[in-house]
């Protein structure tokens, strides 16, 4: 068995195939968040602290932390946010860039042992990223497309995995430390893409017996009712063998979509994950995390002002949205409409910039 284990300097996570799903919440990204990308910038972190705290409190067992701003200095500002975002909460983060320098930066501050979003099978990213991984003994998530794209051949991705994993091998990194993202298409734009990471997935864990990942939301961009089809989505990858995604852990039919399946695969020993969040305020968490946004968001102000010496904006720590899975890059994943009009659960369909948001 393949467990990946991550932590902060206080906690540990474990992405194992027996283990409890993790999500890693999808929501500190700027893409296609003006607002809070124009926060970031500014030295604003009110948003990003009070989106961190909502998304634990909602049941988040990582968070995914971005700062993808074109034209701004992504270095600066992600080790800004990852340093905040640790002092608020002792979860795991994935640090997620496309650019190296700024995940030498996150990597550079962060106390603990992270997950690295991410690497594909690029050549060039291959010799930059996986020595950086290596030296700072951190997981890392592997994309599998490379120099020809993405595939919509699932042998070809498959085979860009197993690539990324022999040559992650060849610089000292574990294949306990590499978690697998097969590139989760829109359904709505390829009506074969769930089964092809179903496939995929199961071929990753029983051929190359490794973790998995996706950015949960991609799944149903452009459609409505997005978090039901995400929803239903994560029950089936979980049965397939996926062992993780970056999703929004806001949405309560996410959260209990992976509870259930936890329950049904057995890995929620006499349902007491179960019973114990469904009875909280009566069927889990306040629906979509209102709650927690609103003590998150109140407690971020606080906290990002203190730490920024900036004022708070009104409402920050509200919806937003984050890349789920997958970072900026040739084609952007798209955003949800949530509350407001504010765009909910960001993803694009190309890699890295995945990553996730």
């Amino acid at each position: 068995m393949t467990d990946t284990v991550v932590g902060s300097a206080t906690k540990e996570v474990v992405i194992g195939f027996d283990r409890p799903f993790v999500i890693i919440g999808e929501r500190i990204n700027p893409t296609g968040r003006k607002q809070l990308a124009a926060q970031m910038v500014a030295g604003d972190f009110a948003t990003v602290v009070g989106d961190a705290l909502a998304q634990v409190e909602a049941g988040a067992h990582m968070l995914d932390v971005n700062a993808g701003i074109p034209l701004a200095d992504e270095p600066a500002i992600l080790a800004k946010a990852i340093e905040l975002v640790q002092s608020v909460t002792d979860v795991p983060l994935a640090i997620d860039s496309s650019i190296v320098e700024a995940l030498e930066a996150g990597l550079a501050v962060y106390q603990g042992k992270p997950l690295v979003n991410s690497v594909t099978g690029e050549e060039a990213q291959l010799e930059r990223v996986l020595p950086l991984v290596a030296r700072h003994g951190a997981a890392v998530v592997a994309i599998s497309n490379d120099e020809t794209g993405i595939s919509e051949d699932p042998d070809e991705r498959f085979e860009v995995a197993r690539k990324i994993v022999e040559r992650a091998a060849d610089h000292g990194i574990a294949r306990a430390d590499v978690v697998v993202d097969p590139l989760l298409m829109p359904i709505g734009a390829m009506a074969t893409a769930g089964q092809q990471v179903f496939r995929l997935v199961r071929r990753l864990r029983e051929e190359l017996g490794v973790n998995t990942t996706c950015g949960a939301s991609n799944v149903a961009f452009g459609l409505p009712s997005r978090h039901a089809l995400s929803a239903a989505f994560l029950t089936m990858a979980a049965a397939s063998g996926m062992t993780s995604a970056i999703t929004n852990p806001l949405s309560e039919e996410v959260r209990r979509a992976v509870m259930a399946a936890d329950v049904l695969l057995g890995h929620d020993p006499d349902c007491a994950t179960w019973i114990s969040r469904t009875r909280e305020g009566g069927q889990g968490a306040t629906p979509d995390g209102a709650a927690g946004r609103r003590r998150g968001g109140r407690e971020g102000r606080r906290r990002a002002a203190a730490d920024s010496g900036a004022a708070p904006e009104e409402g920050a720590g509200g919806p937003g949205g984050s890349r789920s899975g997958a970072k900026p890059g040739p084609q952007e994943r798209a955003a949800d409409t949530g509350a407001g009009g504010l765009p909910a659960g960001q993803s694009a369909v190309a890699p890295r910039s995945t990553g996730q948001p």
